[in-house]
């Protein structure tokens, strides 16, 4: 387990000043977004796998295990894992036969607890980790295998530019996985949906993590988020090549894939 040494980023294009971007439901200046994510991972790190459990009802689980098996990491690939949080994916990937994981978020509150998580557990070899934006990576073009994104591209300012870093990191034949929430397919099951999301959720945050705001939120992100169809085109505008999308839970969240070839 080591820490990956930075290298100069890939360029990116800025949002030119005065430039405002959706912060839940609210526009916020772009370039003030990034500081009101970090307040709140840094709100929520301490408590944020237990959350997971509760908000999900445990559901989390199950798709991050599909997930890994999508990327299906084997011991000669290395995979990225951007948004990596507490290490949840990275750990896992890991015990599926990857080779090696870098484990890169912008939140140095999220990879402490991450780190901790991975010596607990015992996992040295093959482990790395590395703070830094996904819109700009500090990693050489073409320099991993795959690149797995769970539950993280919600919360970046400027997407696009995440999805143009991550073709631009991958070695041709490489592929792009994301795990994010997405738009419910049963119209149905929408007001019960939004009754977890905006009254549930705040509620259980308040109670378990004393912080309700943080995960008002979370669920408003969820719902400013692309759907399907929209994030399959952002991807190929970004250069990825034979997208596609699996729904999991009637689509509260999908697997997006995508190939740089």
């Amino acid at each position: 387990m080591s820490d990956t040494t930075p290298r100069p980023p890939g360029k990116t294009d800025r949002a030119p000043t005065g430039t405002t971007v959706d912060f839940g439901y609210r526009q916020v200046p772009a370039t003030e977004k990034v500081g009101m994510v970090r307040q709140v991972f840094d709100s929520v790190a301490p408590k944020y796998d237990v959350m997971n459990d509760l908000m999900s009802l445990g559901l989390h689980r199950a798709w991050k295990r599909i997930f890994v098996n999508a990327i299906g990491a084997r011991p000669q690939e290395s995979l990225l894992d951007l948004a990596g949080g507490t290490g949840d994916i990275s750990f896992r990937a890991l015990e599926a036969g990857a080779g090696r994981v870098i484990c890169s978020d912008i939140n140095g509150e999220m990879l402490a607890v991450a780190q901790t998580r991975a010596l607990d557990k015992g996992i040295v070899r093959g482990l790395s980790f590395l703070c830094a934006d996904a819109e700009r990576l500090p990693l050489p073009d073409r320099s991993v295998d795959k690149v797995s994104m769970a539950f993280g591209l919600r919360n970046c300012t400027d997407k696009d530019a995440v999805l143009r870093e991550v073709r631009r990191v991958l070695r041709p034949g490489g592929r792009f996985h994301c795990l994010e929430f997405s738009k419910l397919e049963i119209s149905a099951l929408e007001p019960l949906y939004d009754a977890w999301s905006f009254k549930a959720l705040p509620a259980i945050g308040e109670r378990v993590a004393k912080d309700s705001e943080s995960y008002r939120y979370l669920a408003e992100s969820i719902r400013t988020f692309p759907n399907q169809e929209t994030l399959a085109a952002m991807m190929r505008k970004a250069g990825l090549e034979r997208v596609a999308h699996r729904n999991l839970a009637g689509g509260i969240v999908a697997i997006h894939t995508g190939w740089r070839l």
